[in-house]
């Protein structure tokens, strides 16, 4: 019998595509703008060109995720593998995952302060899941 993914897991995959989906966001634009001879490149010197303002909030929000998930990937292996899963701990996955999405249209367009706003729900909804582990 296959076990089920819990709901914590199953963001947990979400969340990976959707930083792979940043990643293409950010690596297209940015091909063009820095030419695929620097971006190809061991990256020993600045590039000659800039990258536009768009495609460099794509890169900090992509590396924003990347830190972001080395906080919910643990929260949510914690939940899952010591069967701690509830309606609370599944309803924070979610608004983790929820925030991170509406993160990349934030950082990308500068919805100030709503950028950090959103940020700060998929933070706490972290936190809360790894508290939750420890009740």
């Amino acid at each position: 019998m296959i076990p089920q993914m819990t709901p914590e897991l199953t963001v947990l995959a979400l969340a990976l595509l959707l930083q792979g989906v940043q990643f293409a966001l950010m690596a297209i634009p940015a091909n063009r703008e820095l030419g695929v001879g620097y971006t190809t490149s061991p990256r020993d010197r600045d590039p000659s060109r800039q990258m536009s303002a768009r495609t460099g909030r794509l890169q900090r929000a992509l590396g924003n995720h990347f830190e972001a998930l080395t906080l919910f990937a643990p929260a949510a292996l914690i939940i899952a593998v010591t069967g701690q899963s509830t309606p609370l701990t599944a309803a924070c996955a979610w608004a983790y995952l929820g925030a991170r999405v509406l993160y990349v249209p934030a950082y990308a367009f500068g919805w100030a302060p709503w950028r950090s706003l959103i940020f700060a729900i998929g933070f706490f909804a972290t936190m809360l899941m790894a508290l939750a582990a420890l009740i």
